[in-house]
């Protein structure tokens, strides 16, 4: 499956990790299984030794070219007959390529193969994942202690620390990177069970010969034919939207920071148009959300496979091949998109001062109704500090002149947006201490 191009690359890319998902790499992938799987049963005196050790250095050598394949694919609606056929031929030892794919089914190679190119893509999104939470921790301690106004349906509601926004975007992907390790076992499983999962044409040795395979490429067994089973691709497509979804949280409210009459972030990086000079556009958060969408999608598109019929569907199983590599490559891209943002972030202190002030300092407003509860009932203290806010948008007055007005003998640091963060100084710094115990 093709990546977003050499045009569009710089926007989505999934950067070198990209490569995994090619015509090319798909075939070496394939190669190295049917490779390994001779190896192994060399090994165990299923198959010649010799014929073994001639067929696994070809899997290393050989080079298919994709096109050769394409049309076999298209007649057999699996690349593993054209790509078995060729592979023997290139051998050139028919005494030796007979024993290529022995007691093997083109499931098993497609999906141990895309489970080799998996492996290696989260070893990269496991990389730049752990870069994207390092470099929020980082911010998220620094700006601990800088007030800026949280937000709710979209309006000022009390104070917070820009530290703490931080957190909240990167709590969700310090969990996400640490159910990695987990999650590998649970995803990355050779297939070895034969035509109808039955594993008779591997012989009695069928069993040890999976787990062989399994052990000289680094994959997992599971025990049992997955065949019919699409878990390990329902459970990676399920925390890719997870994951998507985690670097979304910080693009929407990035995209809402920096519009016009608050930006109170500046992104290190921003768009121009081709018509209006004045604008800097958020193109990365803008292509962290467009990214997000895109990999739900092709994950709900995968869901819908996960029931496959009998022993083999390959209506399912044609799904997979349509949804699955371009639902990593939008999630490396994000990844790649949310790396560089989370390292070039720096909020505007002045902005984000203005807008605890604007509106009159009524984003003090719950502050200054507990403070006036303690001379007065709650409900009529938020009857007072109701009417004060009124009054504020009346007049243009400030809340705290009107409320000094009217209770004079009220704490002047009552007034001081830093002094009602809350926990949140405490919760940002909690997870930059996350971020950096994560970091070793």
């Amino acid at each position: 499956m093709s990546g977003p191009g050499v045009l569009y690359g710089q926007l989505f890319g999934a950067g070198e990790a990209a490569r995994l998902f090619t015509d090319t790499a798909e075939i070496r992938a394939m190669l190295l299984v049917e490779g390994a799987l001779a190896q192994v049963q060399g090994r165990l005196g299923v198959i010649p030794e010799t014929a073994a050790a001639a067929i696994h250095r070809a899997g290393l050598e050989v080079v298919l070219d994709p096109a050769a394949l394409a049309g076999p694919t298209g007649q057999n609606g699996v690349p593993v007959p054209g790509l078995v056929a060729a592979f023997r031929k290139a051998i050139a030892a028919p005494e030796h390529a007979q024993f290529v794919h022995w007691g093997a089914t083109s499931q098993d190679i497609t999906d141990t193969a895309l489970m080799l190119r998996l492996a290696r893509a989260l070893d990269a999104a496991e990389a730049a994942l752990a870069e994207t939470v390092t470099a929020l921790g980082a911010l998220a301690g620094a700006h601990a202690d800088t007030p800026m106004a949280a937000r709710t349906y979209g309006q000022p509601a009390t104070p917070t620390s820009f530290g703490a926004v931080v957190a909240e975007w990167g709590a969700p992907l310090l969990e996400l990177l640490d159910e990695m390790q987990a999650l590998r076992p649970r995803v990355l499983w050779v297939s070895l069970s034969g035509a109808a999962g039955t594993g008779a044409a591997l012989g009695p040795k069928a069993a040890e010969t999976r787990a062989a395979l399994a052990e000289a490429l680094g994959l997992h067994d599971p025990g049992r034919s997955w065949h019919a089973d699409r878990g390990p691709v329902l459970r990676l497509a399920g925390w890719a939207a997870r994951l998507s979804a985690a670097l979304a949280k910080p693009g929407e409210d990035l995209l809402l920071m920096t519009q016009g009459g608050i930006a109170e972030v500046r992104l290190g990086a921003s768009g121009g148009s081709s018509t209006m000079p004045q604008k800097q556009n958020p193109v990365a958060p803008s292509a962290l959300v467009a990214l997000c969408r895109h990999t739900q999608g092709l994950a709900q598109t995968l869901s819908l496979a996960g029931s496959p019929r009998q022993q083999r569907d390959g209506a399912a199983w044609f799904t997979e091949w349509l949804a699955l590599p371009p639902m990593m490559l939008a999630l490396l891209g994000a990844l790649e998109q949310a790396r560089a943002l989370a390292a070039a972030l720096t909020p505007d202190r002045a902005a984000m001062a203005r807008a605890l002030v604007a509106g009159g300092g009524t984003i003090l407003a719950e502050s200054l109704s507990f403070a006036l509860a303690g001379q007065m009932p709650r409900p009529e203290a938020q009857e007072a500090v109701k009417a004060l806010c009124r009054a504020a948008q009346e007049t243009g007055e400030t809340l705290e002149a009107l409320a000094r007005r009217d209770h004079p003998a009220l704490d002047p640091v009552l007034f001081d947006p830093a002094r009602h963060l809350g926990t949140a100084p405490q919760d940002a710094r909690r997870f930059a201490e996350a971020a950096k115990a994560r970091a070793g």
